[in-house]
């Protein structure tokens, strides 16, 4: 292997990140498509860079991801969750900065499921007394 590559997992929701870091310039792929074509506005953009801002690593890595499920919010997170999984494999110095800023949880919030007999998981149909 002539360049270091390192993989990870990142999951949000039903959300799920296979993403691949190697040094670069600091491209981000998603599903074969750039990063600003891919994700809808500039704040998902930067929700995403956050582990590379905390860890100072901007333009020095090529981050291509194949994500799988959810929505545009679900799988920023699982992307963000993957990068920062990638960025402590790679250098382990990275750990203590990305899990003080709570990057590294997997945030384990998922939809509830819709119980029988109720027309949602927690809404229940109107009582009548008469």
């Amino acid at each position: 292997m002539a360049t270091q590559e390192i993989l990870a997992t990142g999951r949000r929701k039903s959300a799920s990140a296979s993403v691949r870091l190697r040094p670069g310039t600091g491209k981000i792929v998603i599903n074969k498509k750039d990063i600003k074509a891919y994700l809808p506005n500039d704040a998902l953009v930067g929700y995403v860079n956050q582990p590379l801002v905390a860890t100072d690593s901007q333009g020095k890595f090529d981050i291509f991801a194949n994500i799988k499920g959810g929505g545009v919010v679900g799988q920023s997170g699982a992307l963000r969750h993957g990068i920062a999984r990638a960025l402590v494999k790679f250098d382990e110095s990275n750990h203590t900065a990305l899990k003080s800023s709570g990057m590294l949880t997997r945030d384990a919030r998922v939809k509830e499921r819709l119980k029988p007999g109720q027309p949602g998981a927690r809404k229940k149909f109107q009582f009548s007394k008469r």
